[in-house]
């Protein structure tokens, strides 16, 4: 343990024994409070103008590898053979017509010849040029005309936006709808805008009453708040700042709003409930501050680090879906932290007792304070805990595998029109096409060749691929120069078991010319490999750096290897009720999504990383205490009650405000973010309830003073590198335990 010789901050006066370098920390943010406060608020107004228009600059995609070979592919059909790649469909009904009639064939050509002409299309086609009947659909009264819109991601916005008027909606015999992969992102990035907006409008209200109850004053209540506001605006900002370099996800924003509310609020509460505790105690507003810097601002720097490692790991991705959550998360974090460790320090300063002006619960207290008794039963349920510590460590961890039992049956899929709501104009529309027409226009496999090759070999070629036992159907090859693409239909689904394995006998055909393979299975693929070889090392990275930051906080060496497994656990009810309502569709009707009947293949990593974080965050907190305690008395199991008592109310306050701010999140129109908001809610919920409460005091009981045990060599480490929270005047020292 840290051995500090002075003893710790006296009421009413400075901070006395305060270590050189923190002590220097308190008298710098605290020197001129006022004038860090304009300053702060002078940098948010320019983070408001830095940041304004960011989600305009987001992109939607960013599932793919940019290494992999479907993605090469793709890249190459689109400079060789623009036509083969259609992103924008116009479904033409023809009503009770066939649109075979003359007056529809007539309009449909002229809508054709319309769009060729637009600025920034190419490669148009249509039914009534090509004659396709993968182009008509069965019932005989829709068919399409396909075309390509070039560009980035903003410019084929900015087309799509221009032309979609002058095309949706009747046209003499007919009426068109607009799909297709540009249009599906484009209404994704539209929704998401909006309901992120919808969002922040019902989680602020309801996090400021939570806030409330919890603190009493009002005063105390906006504090947390205005910590979160700056974060957000910040990280806004930085994103923009990003777009100029690099591609970023739109879905990120969601994480901006919920991580700077979330994490903000919980590092601001922990502060301020620990500045109140000082001021309780006679201390002056300055010493109350300094004392609070030294044990719980130390406890947030360490939760930042370990919230920003959890989300860091995603950058090991080559997804810029996943990176995209790294720079939106890590930038969140560390402002949060910054904020609280920075601006609150100086607000707290000024307000001095006036932090508990506004008590709006003093009238259901009646003169009576809630806290003692508050911490009562948190004291007695931590009692009963360990008392009973066996049944309850067995009984929780069976709950929580049983819970998670649903993800063994996961199955991964790609995100498509499914994710929008089903009044989606670009879902409707791929849902026509799914349903009426044959093939499943779009669903198939496109071989790239590239090499000279004669038409024989092409030839050949084409026949060893139709006789592949799940190939329906062979198109091509269109010839250009050296390059040539066949079109390859699968007999199913365009993403399931078969046409992945389709994928791969692709692959390893022998040709005299080199092939490459996309299409939305082949991506699927590559995005399955890319992940599947990525993981270990991201999953390595988090625990080796989780492990050494909650050792250099408590120097034990069971600890960490407890946080870690047990932050793992928590997350089984997250990935099991993912599987069970999202996959399955369970709830589909209440909640209000189309279930596609897959997991996209992203999203539970960013969920892990994301919820590991968080749960990383409550553990430090409560850690952090038992262990101030531990260092001031020596005794386990007082400790981990004194532990619990002190923060399992400050926990499970901080839960469930987070918990609402992912649930707003979460009523989200788009099937992903509502995934990830709810998901994410559940297993905060989960950590802070479960595992916090009963979980850890019961694993720590059971483990006993061998928990604090570590080898001489790591114990004169973190003696010279670790921090605790407290700075006992008189370090406990203890043997070792027996047989340890």
């Amino acid at each position: 343990m840290t051995e500090v010789n002075t003893p710790p901050s006296t009421a009413g006066g400075a901070p006395a024994g305060a270590s050189p370098r923190i002590g220097r920390w308190t008298r710098f943010v605290t020197a001129r409070p006022r004038l860090s406060l304009l300053v702060a608020l002078v940098l948010t107004a320019l983070a408001v103008l830095a940041g304004s228009g960011v989600a305009d600059r987001l992109g939607s995609g960013g599932w793919e590898d940019p290494a992999a070979e479907s993605t090469y592919a793709t890249k190459a059909l689109e400079r060789e053979f623009p036509d083969s790649q259609p992103n924008v469909l116009l479904l033409v009904d023809s009503g009770r017509a066939s649109v075979d009639d003359k007056a529809v064939a007539a309009e449909a050509r002229g809508l054709a010849g319309r769009l060729a002409g637009e600025k920034g299309v190419t490669g148009v086609g249509s039914y009534w040029q090509s004659r396709s009947p993968a182009l008509r659909a069965e019932d005989g009264h829709e068919a399409l005309i396909a075309a390509r819109i070039t560009g980035d991601d903003n410019a084929m916005a900015k087309t799509l936006d221009r032309i979609t008027p002058h095309y949706r909606g009747t046209h003499g015999p007919v009426r068109v709808k607009v799909g297709g992969i540009v249009a599906v992102r484009h209404e994704m990035q539209t929704i998401i805008k909006e309901d992120l907006t919808r969002a922040e409008m019902i989680a602020l209200p309801i996090t400021l009453v939570l806030l409330v109850m919890v603190f009493g004053s009002a005063v105390a209540a906006l504090l947390p708040l205005g910590i979160g506001i700056v974060a957000i605006l910040g990280t806004n900002a930085v994103l923009r700042g990003l777009t100029t370099f690099t591609d970023v996800s739109v879905f990120a924003l969601n994480l901006t709003t919920a991580l700077g509310l979330g994490l903000a609020i919980d590092y601001a509460l922990f502060i301020v409930r620990r500045y109140r505790e000082e001021l309780s105690t006679g201390a002056a507003p300055l010493a109350a501050v300094a004392a609070t810097l030294r044990t719980a601002g130390r406890t947030v720097l360490f939760s930042a680090l370990t919230v920003a490692v959890s989300l860091a790991a995603m950058m090991v991705f080559p997804q810029y879906f996943l990176r995209s959550f790294a720079y939106a998360g890590i930038a969140v974090v560390l402002l949060a932290a910054a904020a609280a460790l920075i601006l609150l320090p100086a607000a707290l300063v000024l307000l001095g007792h006036r932090v508990n002006s506004l008590d709006l619960r003093r009238l259901l207290r009646r003169g009576r304070d809630a806290k003692p008794a508050e911490g009562r039963a948190w004291a007695r349920a931590a009692g009963l805990v360990m008392r009973r510590a066996p049944l309850f460590a067995l009984g929780t961890t069976v709950l929580l595998v049983i819970l998670g039992l649903p993800f063994l049956g996961v199955k991964f899929g790609t995100a498509d029109d499914r994710q929008l709501p089903s009044t989606a104009e670009s879902h409707v529309v791929q849902d026509q096409i799914r349903e009426g027409f044959p093939g499943s226009p779009g669903g198939g496999l496109e071989v790239l060749a590239e090499g000279p090759a004669t038409a024989a070999q092409y030839t050949a070629y084409q026949r060893r691929v139709a006789a592949l036992p799940e190939v329906a159907r062979v198109d091509g090859p269109l010839v250009r120069g050296d390059a040539a693409y066949f079109t390859v239909q699968p007999r199913g689904e365009a993403v399931d078991g078969a046409a992945q394995r389709l994928v791969g006998d692709l692959r390893a055909l022998h040709t005299p010319f080199d092939t490459k393979v996309t299409g939305t299975a082949a991506v699927l693929v590559d995005t399955k490999h890319a992940i599947a070889e990525r993981l270990p090392w991201a999953a390595v990275f988090i625990a080796v750096v989780t492990l050494l930051l909650v050792f250099l906080l408590t120097g034990s060496v069971l600890i960490p290897i407890q946080a870690v497994v047990l932050n793992a656990l928590s997350l089984t009810a997250m990935f099991g009720a993912v599987v069970w309502v999202f996959q399955d569709g369970h709830l589909s009707g209440p909640l209000g999504f189309t279930s596609p009947g897959s997991i996209e293949t992203t999203l539970p990593v960013l969920m892990f990383c994301v919820a590991f974080g968080l749960s990383m965050d409550y553990g430090v907190f409560l850690l952090s205490r038992i262990k101030e305690e531990y260092d001031r008395t020596g005794d386990h199991d007082t400790a981990v009650k004194h532990g619990l008592q002190r923060t399992g109310g400050l926990i499970t306050a901080a839960a469930v405000i987070l918990a609402v701010v992912m649930v707003a999140i979460g009523t989200s129109r788009v099937t992903n973010t509502k995934m990830l908001g709810l998901g994410i809610a559940l297993a905060v919920l989960m950590d802070a309830m479960v595992v916090r409460s009963l979980l850890v005091p019961a694993i720590m009981r059971l483990t006993g003073r061998a928990t604090w045990w570590a080898p001489a060599p790591l114990r004169r480490l973190h003696e010279r590198f670790g921090l605790s929270e407290g700075e006992p005047a008189a370090p406990v020292r203890e043997k070792e335990p027996a047989g340890v």
